[in-house]
């Protein structure tokens, strides 16, 4: 076969392919049988093995998977994925219609009511109808890269079918894993004697982000597609856009409906409140958006939610169930979480046999005795929780719970600080969960992001007595590592070097990493770029931690505490020790390291040249300090396209000096 022939033959058996992947996905029709499917498929495989010039990305002997990733790239979304206001209020959504018809002055509006489904929101790109990248909603500025494995989703297309689509242009969905996937999963699981997935959405989730994207593949996730953008796409309506994606391949859900009025979308509401368990996944209420484009871009949006979109959520499905006992979880600050172990009961499509009781005040507060029948619903439909018991089903048979007094990991006496709901255990040193959770915590992604390690090996080296805090994790030699199972050289090196690597981390990745109460990653952000280093921090007084940016009287009390222990000093003296970075690095060389020293800006909207973190980056850089609110304490807002007007409101209302990015771009050069 000659190259003209065996071009011509794999573009065709691709279009081939394509049709009856559509037929089966999309419509659920199987014109052929698998055998057939797998010899054409096959014979696909062949033509490219042997002629692999014609081996395209979009060719679907591609969606097998075989790309391991081992870092998701960020990446900022071209048009933000801001999230939706919620109500639970038939009120509320006469209300958000008045406002409606109150800021466009017109009588005639139409609705698009679509169910919300539970899955993971995804921005997906295609450029002259071929999938180059699918993203993530992350913090709905930016996400992470998962186009590899978005590819193996089946019914997505790779490669539109039809014409008439934009040369660029963006749309949004939502992966889901369906219920019976989820199921067989689980049935798998349980016969390997492997711990159980929680529920559909989460594992939906993790396998989006697996690395060895052949291993997403046979998780058979799927997708629905809900949303397009672009510029001058040609399309006045979201139903109109519907329609089109449809028309193109990808797989919408047939169960939206336009609503001309208040009526009909209560009507909507009331026929899928209970319609939507026969759905093939996890639904949670219902999103009702403006039909026409023009008149959502004239709503605009507020600083969070769009202003010509609302969802309903339908109230959290209940049932009752006994408790049979309760267990006591010990997290890395040591506070004690008391479990609820109950009589398994099935709730919104999962199996329920536990739900967090929080704290002794909400045992008390709830009356509960071991042996009551108690009622329990899922907050947001995943996370279950009791929220009463039925009094009238209560014998003498219930027994009172008297919260431990001693940690069930450890037995050392907990205490309970005075104006907390928690109890503790103070043996933060040598308190096994803790220790875990430390390490676990010190290793994230935001942290050291040592991806090398994971809970098991962490679990291994404490075992084998080889680690009793973080530090120890840096005086690991090879010889204890080739000691734990399943590790062998390249293993070995691997976790080493990642570990060896973590110390080139920046100051603030560190601080957040010590696990202080209260000092999550923004706030180790302020601390850092404030103080500079680890021993200002260590010596400032109450005064001087409350005057820094964002930091509140808890925070600074918790820090104080943090280095009154001498435990935790030994600890830092450790990590400076083995090399990590204590202090902020800057160029002494760079006078215009200090060019904006002392100066609070607040960045906001969506900018031409910049992502935001890079903006918050170079004033940082610079010697400034990046708030999250407008306060008299800011100095500059620097405004983008889209920004949020009640920050421009507060901003001009206190006479705080307005920059458009051109204007900090010249600030940057002066």
């Amino acid at each position: 076969m000659d190259k003209k022939q065996a071009h011509r033959e794999v573009l065709e058996l691709i279009d081939k392919i394509n049709y009856y992947n559509d037929k089966y996905y999309q419509e659920d029709v199987s014109e052929i049988s698998d055998y057939e499917f797998d010899q054409i498929l096959e014979k696909l495989n062949r033509l490219e093995a042997e002629f692999p010039e014609y081996k395209y990305a979009y060719s679907p002997t591609q969606r097998v998977g075989g790309t391991v990733t081992k870092n998701f790239e960020t990446v900022y979304h071209k048009f933000p994925m801001l999230s939706l206001a919620n109500t639970y209020s038939e009120d509320d959504i006469r209300e958000f219609d008045k406002r409606i018809h109150k800021m466009i002055d017109d009588d005639v509006v139409e609705y698009i009511c679509e169910l919300k489904f539970d899955g993971i929101a995804i921005s997906i790109m295609y450029e002259k109808g071929i999938l180059t990248q699918a993203v993530t909603r992350g913090d709905g500025e930016k996400g992470d890269d998962v186009t590899a494995n978005v590819r193996t989703i089946r019914n997505l297309p790779v490669k539109l079918k039809g014409s008439g689509y934009p040369d660029l242009f963006e749309v949004r969905g939502e992966v889901f894993m369906p219920r019976k996937v989820f199921d067989q999963l689980n049935l798998e699981r349980k016969k390997n004697d492997e711990p159980l997935l929680a529920n559909p959405r989460n594992t939906a989730s993790g396998t989006l982000k697996m690395q060895d994207s052949s291993i997403v593949a046979k998780r058979k996730l799927d997708c629905y597609l809900y949303g397009l953008l672009g510029e001058n796409i040609g399309i006045e309506t979201h139903l109109e856009a519907l329609a089109k994606l449809s028309e193109w391949g990808f797989k919408t859900s047939k169960t939206y409906s336009k609503c001309k009025d208040l009526a009909k979308i209560f009507e909507f509401i009331g026929d899928w409140e209970f319609k939507r368990n026969d759905l093939p996944l996890d639904t949670d209420g219902i999103v009702i958006k403006v039909n026409r484009y023009d008149l959502q871009k004239k709503l605009g949006f507020t600083s969070k939610f769009p202003r010509w979109a609302i969802a309903y959520k339908y109230k959290a499905q209940n049932a009752i169930t006994k408790l049979n006992g309760i267990t006591y979880q010990v997290g890395r600050t040591g506070s004690i979480t008391p479990v609820a172990q109950l009589e398994p009961v099935v709730l919104a499509g999962t199996t329920v046999k536990r739900a967090s009781l929080h704290n002794a005040n909400e045992i008390e507060r709830l009356d509960i005795r071991i042996g009551d029948h108690v009622f329990i619903e899922k907050g947001g439909e995943i996370i279950p929780k009791i929220t009463g018991v039925d009094y009238t089903k209560r014998g003498n048979d219930t027994t009172n719970i008297d919260f431990i007094t001693n940690c069930p990991e450890c037995g050392t006496t907990l205490i309970r600080l005075e104006g907390e709901a928690n109890h503790y255990c103070p043996n933060n040193e040598n308190c096994p969960p803790q220790i875990l959770g430390k390490i676990e915590h010190f290793i994230q992604r935001n942290a050291m992001d040592i991806n090398s390690l994971g809970e098991k090996t962490i679990s291994a080296l404490y075992n084998n007595g080889l680690v009793k805090n973080v530090a120890d994790l840096y005086s690991l030699f090879e010889e204890d590592i080739l000691k734990l199972e399943g590790f062998k050289a390249l293993s070995t090196r691997n976790l080493l070097d990642g570990i060896e690597n973590s110390k080139t981390r920046p100051f603030e990745n560190v601080l957040f990493g010590l696990g202080i109460r209260y000092v999550g990653r923004t706030v180790a952000e302020r601390l850092a770029y404030h103080f500079k280093d680890i021993d200002q921090i260590k010596e400032a007084s109450f005064e001087s931690l409350i005057s820094a940016p964002e930091i509140g009287q808890k925070i600074a009390e918790s820090i104080i505490e943090f280095f009154n222990k001498p435990e935790n000093i030994k600890l830092i003296e450790n990590l400076r020790k083995q090399g990590l970075n204590l202090h902020v690095e800057e160029n002494e060389d760079d006078d215009t390291g200090r060019s904006f020293q002392g100066k609070g800006f607040v960045v906001s909207g969506v900018f031409q040249n910049f992502g935001r973190e890079e903006l918050k980056t170079l004033i940082k850089k610079h010697g400034g300090k990046v708030l999250s609110s407008v306060s008299g304490k800011l100095d500059f807002l620097i405004a983008g396209e889209k920004m949020g007007p009640s920050k421009l409101k507060k901003a001009t209302e206190l006479g705080i000096k307005i920059v458009s990015e051109a204007e900090f771009m010249e600030m940057l050069k002066e």
